[in-house]
């Protein structure tokens, strides 16, 4: 089941109404019925921890493989980070419409489809951001003479 049918499935449960849990969340009703058509996802963990609690739920009933990897995209690396996550969750399905490895082979895959994701991401990072923009350990410009 996808989020936004455990999310419509929860609130009906607890006869909630849209603009009642938009108003608990903290969020509009509109991107709330969009989490809900599974046109987006919560972009901010925080969304799924206060959905948990609302809904009195273990915050991984939410939190699927997917959907944690195009959160953990979304905050690393903006909407583009999370379009481009959601295009390598796309391809990869794709690429096991055949059926012929185990659903464990299948997840052992994309996990390493997207270790290798933010891997290149942070390599990329390395390589195209000026030295004075980068960010030491210590929050400090790597370009600073501090």
């Amino acid at each position: 089941m996808k989020f936004g049918d455990k999310l419509r499935l929860q609130r009906k449960k607890m006869n909630l109404t849209q603009e009642g849990l938009a108003e608990a969340l903290g969020i509009t009703n509109r991107t709330l019925g969009n989490y809900e058509n599974g046109v987006s996802h919560p972009q901010n963990r925080k969304i799924y921890f206060k959905l948990a609690k609302v809904f009195n739920v273990d915050v991984n009933y939410f939190l699927t493989e997917d959907e944690e990897f195009l959160t953990a995209a979304a905050e690393s690396y903006g909407n583009r980070g999370q379009k481009q996550a959601r295009e390598l969750l796309q391809q990869t399905a794709a690429l096991f419409a055949g059926g012929e490895l185990s659903e464990k082979d299948q997840l052992a895959f994309q996990l390493e489809m997207q270790e290798i994701f933010f891997e290149s991401k942070n390599i990329a990072k390395k390589k195209y951001t000026p030295k004075k923009y980068r960010k030491d350990n210590d929050g400090k410009n790597d370009g600073d003479l501090r």
